[in-house]
């Protein structure tokens, strides 16, 4: 029962990925369909960032009242749901309609599944979920392509990527004894990869408010953290093409590829995290992994030309790999289980407000000022980042 269980949580986080990379794939069909401007899909990706938000500040309430497995069966349907109904749609109105429960289905299954993982199972397993995560985002796209590419309208590959959750959400419902019985349990395997034993606490009657959560020592900081790490990531991913292109002088089509070996990175190195973190514990990896994108920023800001800057964005996408997941599986033995709940879904929140906020303000100063400041803006990030960590650390060390 283990063992099938973990099966069904490494699919549901490559349905994580599978619908994250749609919209960019889609969107040069979409816009002309829908005779918009090209630059609308950022409305609609705030859409669904703001609903992503919202549901991840509501996690540990509804993950309180009805559970991790039913919140992920409920989620996923939702943006299966949604999936179709981006599918069905011809107008650009009804798309944001949609983009409403898209955003809301992700942001509680994001959040109550990286919790249930974070206090089940071992560091190892977090860094391999996510990883899968990585599979699911670039599944989804290669979906899209082969669609378009064998002549059918971009409707079709939401379709497919629909029927592919709607069959996740079949299985998750008929998962739900599992999860019910895991939460009774004992977990020797999260005792053996650091992750925090049952310590006799129990969940609190009720949720706790925003207010509270920012009170617990190291919150604030955590959620610092993570804004700072998917604004990185972020702006890393969806500038570093335009970076290679009009400060390298490489090719808009070259730059492009060079640009997706970033994300292979990232996901090539949470499959070497999983074997790494059976030797070192959370803080040693996030802590080699934000060498790592120093090494590589500083990597791209040496003058020897467009490959020495390909190998800098290789090593940034390797050093984010260990981060995300290793904080996340490190906040049940920071803060506590009982506590663990309410602080990932802020730190879901925060990291979705940094994906929505600083790839925009980038893309401001890369038109007023210089694209050329695109990996110091990356270096600015990084050591606010590694500053807020380590004042989490010292924080959440007192109250140990």
């Amino acid at each position: 029962m283990f063992h099938l269980l973990l099966a069904i949580i490494y699919l549901a986080f490559i349905s994580l990925g599978l619908p994250d990379g749609l919209l960019g794939s889609a969107w040069p069909s979409m816009y002309q369909e829908f005779q918009v401007p090209v630059s609308y899909a950022g409305i609609i990706s705030m859409i669904i960032a703001a609903g992503t938000i919202i549901s991840s500040l509501q996690s540990d309430r509804l993950t309180l009242r009805l559970g991790p497995g039913k919140v992920t069966a409920i989620s996923v349907a939702m943006t299966a749901a949604a999936l179709f109904g981006f599918s069905f749609s011809h107008s650009f109105i009804l798309l944001c309609l949609w983009a409403i429960p898209y955003g809301l289905g992700a942001g509680s299954v994001d959040a109550a599944l990286n919790n249930y993982v974070a206090l089940h199972y071992s560091s190892t397993h977090m860094s391999w979920l996510h990883c899968m995560w990585g599979v699911g985002a670039s599944a989804g796209p290669y979906i899209m392509g082969l669609v378009l590419s064998g002549g059918a309208p971009w409707n079709t590959g939401y379709r497919y990527v629909g029927i592919l959750q709607v069959i996740l959400t079949a299985i998750l419902l008929l998962s739900l004894p599992l999860w019910k019985n895991r939460q009774t349990g004992t977990d020797s395997e999260a005792s053996r990869g650091h992750a925090p034993e049952d310590s006799g606490q129990t969940a609190p009657a009720k949720p706790l408010s925003l207010k509270q959560i920012a009170a617990i020592p190291g919150a604030k900081e955590v959620m610092v953290t993570f804004f700072c790490y998917c604004a990185l990531e972020q702006t890393a991913g969806l500038w570093a093409a335009s970076y290679l292109m009009l400060h390298e002088g490489i090719s808009s089509e070259t730059a492009a590829f060079y640009a997706s070996l970033f994300y292979i990175g990232i996901t090539v190195g949470r499959g070497a995290s999983g074997f790494l973190t059976m030797r070192f514990n959370d803080t040693r990896m996030i802590r080699l992994g934000l060498i790592l994108i120093l090494a590589g920023v500083l990597t791209i800001l040496l003058p020897l030309g467009g490959n020495t800057s390909l190998a800098g964005l290789i090593i940034v996408g390797l050093g984010c790999a260990p981060v995300y997941p290793c904080v996340i599986h490190s906040t049940p033995e920071r803060f506590g289980a009982d506590r663990s709940q309410a602080l990932i879904g802020v730190q879901m929140a925060s990291a979705y407000v940094g994906t929505c906020l600083m790839p925009p303000v980038f893309g401001l100063m890369a038109n007023h000022i210089s694209i050329s400041l695109f990996p110091f803006y990356l270096l600015a990030i990084l050591v606010l980042m590694f500053v807020m960590h380590e004042k989490m650390l010292k924080k959440t060390a007192k109250s140990l």
